[in-house]
C-alpha cells in the first residue's frame, strides 16, 4: 500500500490542511520505523498505512487518521509524546499516547488455561486477575475517548491478518485475547463487520480443527448452494419489483465463528444451522433524487421501515417460516444500535435459508458502528446530531465501572452487562427496559430509578407475584411493588442467591450501605464473618489475621468493607482456607480451595494417582508436565503429591525414594470429597423435596442421610453430600438456609 492509496480513498470535501496533517504523519512515521521491519519481513511502515486505511474505511476524522499513521512511534521508537505534540498538536499527541498506554496494558498480559472453577464466584489466579486488570482498564480508556479504542481495533484487526507470520505460541496468546477482549468490545461499538472478521481470524488459531471442520463442510456442495441462493435471489428480487419495492437483494457471507457457537450453543449438527444459507435484502427510499432535508430524510427512512416489514411478509408468503426463529431488531434495537428484521425459512429442497432485512441507514450503521454518524464538511469536522447520543449512552454505560476498582468484579460485571445476549422487557406502561441475560426484578427496578431498587420489596411478572430472584425472560412486563422507605437487603449482594445480577444493581447496594452508619457495618460485617466460619465449621482463625490478608490495617475497616459489600463473604472465606493450605495447617477434614496457583490435577481430570489414597494432587512449576509425558509423584509432608515429568532434574535428585509414587494421566474426573451437613428446620410438606432439588441443581450426590425418627415439628437430620470443593459446599448451604422453614444448615462436625 501507499500513501498516495490512502489519500485517494479521503472524502472530497476534506480540507487541505487535514490532508497535510495526514502526509507529515506519514513522512514522520516512515522517518521513525525506516530500520524496522514486520515478522513477515515488510517495512513496518506498511502495517501503519494498513491500520490508517481501516479508518479511513470506517470514516474517522483526520486527527484520527493522522494517530493511526503514528500509533506505535512512542512505544517502537526513541519519540515520546512532547515530540508528537510539538510536531502535530495535543489532540493527535493525545491520541497516540493513549493507544500506547492501552496497547502496554494489554500487552503485559500473558493467557492461562481458564481453570473450571473460573467465573463461578472463586479466586482467580494472579495471571487471570492481570487479565482481568487490564480489560478493566480498556473499557475505561473507551469512557475516556472512543478514538483511542477505534485505532487499537484497527491495529489488532491487521495484526491478526498478518498472524501467521509469528511463533505458534504467540499466535495462541494474541487470538485468545482478540476472542476475550477486541471481538465483543467490536460488537459493543456495533462494528459487526469488524467483529466477523477478527472472531473468524481469532477463531481459526485459537480451534485450528473445529475452524477446519466447519470451513469444510461449509466448501462441501458449494456449488449446490450457492445455485440455490442465486435462485432464492432471482425470486425474491423479482416479486419485491412486482409490489414495488426497491431493494438491493444478495446472498450474505457466511461467518464461520458464529457458525460455531450456534452450533455449541444449541448443541445442534452443522446441517441444522440456519444461517449457512442466507440472503440480505436492503430496502431503498422509493424516491430517486437525493435530499440534505432532515424531515425530508426522517420521512423517507419510516417508509422504508414499512417497506422492511411488506418485504418480511412476501419473504413469508414464498416460503414457509420456521417457528421461533424471527426477531424483530427494528421495533427493539440491540443495546448497540443494531436493527434489523431475521427470519428463517424452510426452501423448497427441504433446507433452510436466513433472510435479513433493514435499510440502508441500518446497513451502514451495522457495518460502521458508532463511526458511523462522523461526518466530514467543509470547514472543518463536525459530527451528526446522533454521535452525540451514541456517544452519551457508552458514557452513561460505564459510569458504575468508575467505582468498580477490583479487576475481576469488572471482568465478572461485563459478562452479565455487556458481552450476552439480552433481555427486552416492558413497564406497565410499555415502555422497553433492556436488561443483561439472567437479570431479575431488582435489576429492573435499579434500572428504572436508583430509589425504586432502594424500596423494591416485591414484583409481579406479567400480572403474578413472583420471587425478587426470577430470572426474566424477553416479552415480560415486570410491575415493581415499592415500599415508602427503607433500603436495600445485604442478601441483594449475595451471589449464591441470584438476587442482583446486573452490577449497576449491584454497585449501587454497595454505595447505599456505604452511606449507613460506620457502627453499623461494624457490626453486619461481623455477623457476616462469624456467619460464614460457623456455617464451614472453621474454627481457630483471628479477625486480626483475616484483615491483614485484604490489606486492612485495622479490624473495624475490614468489617466495615465486608458490611457494606465491598468484599464479599464468600471471598473471606476462600483466602482463609487457601492460606491454611499453604501455612500447612488444614485439618484433616478441611476441603480443598479452588485456588488456580495450586493446580490440582484431579480437579481438571489430568491425573490419577495409583493406590496412593485420596492426596491432593498438583502440577509442578519447573517442569510443567502436560497429558503424554512419563509422569512420576512425589508426596509432601502437607499430605499432598507434585506430579513431575519423569526426567524432571528435582525428580532425579531425590533421595527419599519412599516418597515416590507411581502416578499416571487418566480420565477426566472430579475428586469428591464426603462432608456432612446438619439441617434443622420446621417441618413441612415438600422440604425434602426443596432440599434434594437445590442438592441436584448444584451437581452434588447425596451420600447418606440420618433422620432420626419420632420428631415433630423441628426435625434435625444429618446429610452427608459428596462436593469438590469448599466453595460448592458453601454455596449449597447458602441456598438450603434460604428455604422456607429451616432455620439452620450448617457443616457437622461430630462430638
Amino acid at each position: 500500500m501507499r500513501i498516495s492509496t490512502l489519500l485517494e480513498g479521503l472524502p472530497d470535501t476534506l480540507l487541505g490542511a487535514d490532508r497535510l496533517l495526514i502526509e507529515r504523519a506519514y513522512k514522520y512515521a516512515k522517518k521513525l520505523h525506516a530500520s524496522q521491519s514486520r515478522a513477515s519481513g515488510e517495512p513496518y511502515i506498511k502495517h501503519s498505512l494498513a491500520v490508517a486505511q481501516i479508518l479511513v474505511d470506517i470514516k474517522l476524522p483526520p486527527a484520527a487518521i493522522a494517530a493511526g499513521l503514528l500509533h506505535d512511534v512512542v512505544e517502537d521508537t526513541t519519540a515520546t509524546v512532547g515530540d508528537l505534540r510539538r510536531a502535530f498538536d495535543k489532540e493527535v499527541a493525545s491520541l497516540v499516547d493513549g493507544v500506547t498506554k492501552l496497547t502496554k496494558q494489554v500487552a503485559r498480559v500473558q493467557p492461562e488455561p481458564t481453570p473450571s472453577w473460573e467465573g463461578q464466584g472463586h479466586a482467580p489466579s494472579r495471571m487471570a486477575a492481570e487479565r482481568a486488570e487490564t480489560i478493566r482498564k480498556t473499557f475505561l480508556a473507551m469512557g475516556d475517548d472512543v478514538r483511542v479504542v477505534l485505532i487499537k481495533l484497527a491495529d489488532r484487526l491487521h495484526n491478526m491478518r498478518t498472524l501467521s507470520h509469528l511463533p505458534s505460541s504467540k499466535r495462541m496468546r494474541i487470538a485468545q485475547e482478540t476472542l476475550d477482549i477486541f471481538a465483543p468490545l467490536a460488537n459493543r461499538l456495533g462494528f459487526w463487520q469488524m467483529k466477523w472478521e477478527l472472531e473468524d481470524l481469532a477463531f481459526r488459531h485459537v480451534q485450528p480443527n473445529k475452524y477446519r471442520d466447519i470451513a469444510t463442510a461449509i466448501n462441501r456442495r458449494r456449488d449446490e448452494r450457492e445455485t440455490v441462493i442465486s435462485e432464492t435471489v432471482a425470486r425474491l428480487q423479482d416479486t419485491l419489483q412486482e409490489n414495488g419495492i426497491i431493494a438491493d437483494v444478495s446472498g450474505r457471507p457466511k461467518h464461520i465463528y458464529s457458525i460455531f457457537k450456534k452450533m455449541e450453543r444449541k448443541n445442534l449438527p452443522f446441517e441444522n444451522i440456519y444461517d449457512v444459507r442466507a440472503v440480505r435484502v436492503l430496502v431503498k427510499p422509493r424516491e430517486s433524487e437525493p435530499t440534505d432535508d432532515p424531515k425530508e430524510k426522517y420521512l423517507r427512512e419510516r417508509k422504508c421501515i414499512s417497506d422492511c416489514y411488506m418485504v418480511l411478509g412476501l419473504v413469508h408468503q414464498l416460503w414457509k417460516p420456521i417457528p421461533g426463529e424471527f426477531d424483530d431488531y427494528i421495533a427493539t434495537p440491540k443495546d448497540n444500535f443494531y436493527q434489523s428484521l431475521h427470519t428463517s425459512m424452510l426452501h423448497e429442497d427441504g433446507n433452510n435459508i436466513e433472510v435479513q432485512i433493514r435499510t440502508e441507514d441500518m446497513h451502514h450503521n451495522s457495518e460502521y458502528g458508532i463511526a458511523a454518524h462522523w461526518r466530514y464538511k467543509e470547514g472543518g469536522n463536525t459530527l451528526d446530531t446522533s454521535f452525540d447520543a451514541r456517544v452519551e449512552w457508552l458514557r452513561s454505560m460505564m459510569s458504575w465501572h468508575q467505582d468498580v476498582t477490583d479487576g475481576q468484579e469488572f471482568v465478572d460485571a461485563l459478562k452479565s452487562d455487556m458481552f450476552p445476549d439480552r433481555v427486552f422487557t416492558f413497564t406497565p406502561r410499555g415502555d422497553i427496559i433492556d436488561l443483561p441475560g439472567g437479570a431479575t426484578p431488582i435489576d429492573f427496578a435499579y434500572h428504572i430509578h436508583t430509589a425504586v431498587g432502594e424500596r423494591c420489596r416485591g414484583a409481579k411478572v406479567n400480572g403474578k407475584l413472583v420471587p425478587l430472584n426470577r430470572q426474566l425472560q424477553s416479552g415480560d412486563q415486570i410491575e415493581i411493588l415499592a415500599a415508602k422507605r427503607g433500603g436495600p437487603s445485604r442478601d441483594w449482594l449475595n451471589a449464591d442467591l441470584g438476587y442482583a445480577r446486573s452490577a449497576r444493581a449491584r454497585e449501587n447496594v454497595r454505595n447505599w450501605f456505604r452511606h449507613q452508619d460506620q457502627e453499623k457495618n461494624i457490626a453486619a460485617g461481623r455477623r457476616i464473618v462469624d456467619r460464614e466460619l460457623k456455617r464451614l465449621n472453621i474454627e481457630g482463625v483471628v479477625l486480626d489475621t483475616i484483615a491483614d490478608m485484604f490489606s486492612q490495617p485495622r479490624v473495624d475497616e475490614f468489617l466495615a468493607a465486608v458490611g457494606c459489600g465491598d468484599i464479599q463473604g464468600q471471598t473471606v472465606v476462600n483466602r482463609i482456607v487457601v492460606r491454611l493450605y499453604a501455612d500447612g495447617r488444614e485439618r484433616d477434614d478441611t476441603l480443598p480451595p479452588p485456588d488456580g496457583n495450586m493446580s490440582p490435577a484431579v480437579r481438571s481430570g489430568e491425573a490419577i494417582i495409583q493406590g496412593a489414597g485420596r492426596l491432593t494432587l498438583r502440577l509442578a512449576r519447573c517442569c510443567n508436565p502436560v497429558p503424554g509425558d512419563e509422569i512420576a509423584g512425589y508426596t509432601t509432608k502437607a499430605r499432598a503429591a507434585t506430579i513431575h515429568r519423569s526426567d524432571c532434574p528435582n525428580i532425579l535428585r531425590v533421595r527419599e525414594q519412599e516418597r515416590m509414587i507411581a502416578v499416571s494421566w487418566g480420565r477426566e474426573v472430579m475428586q469428591s470429597y464426603p462432608v456432612t451437613i446438619r439441617i434443622v428446620a420446621y417441618d413441612r410438606e415438600g422440604l425434602m423435596r426443596d432440599i434434594s432439588t437445590i442438592v441436584a441443581d448444584e451437581h452434588i450426590n447425596i451420600g447418606a442421610l440420618d433422620l432420626p425418627p419420632d420428631q415433630e415439628h423441628v426435625i434435625t437430620m444429618n446429610v452427608t453430600l459428596e462436593v469438590s470443593h469448599l466453595m460448592q459446599l458453601r454455596k449449597v448451604l447458602t441456598r438450603i438456609e434460604q428455604l422456607p422453614n429451616v432455620t439452620q444448615a450448617n457443616r457437622y462436625k461430630s462430638g
